[in-house]
């Protein structure tokens, strides 16, 4: 079970925190370090062997949601 704490607003909207599958809470420890969003892509194909057009979308997604939700800074 992967959880992200959630703070101030956002903490409302998920009581606290929400849970990760495997390939969110990957991207998450990822972002813990500067990483462009290229960078993602590729470390998600790499370690998933996936096609690099659906690992743009699931990043994309990924990093829109967070930011959406108040997760990431822009």
């Amino acid at each position: 079970l992967f959880v992200v704490l959630a703070g101030a607003s956002a903490a409302k909207d998920f009581h606290g925190m929400i849970t990760l599958n495997e390939s969110g809470a990957f991207l998450w420890e990822k972002l813990q370090s500067p990483i462009t969003e290229e960078a993602l892509v590729d470390a998600l194909c790499a370690e998933y062997e996936i096609d690099r057009a659906v690992a743009l979308t699931d990043v994309q997604k990924f990093l829109s949601i967070a930011r959406e939700q108040g997760f990431l800074d822009d």
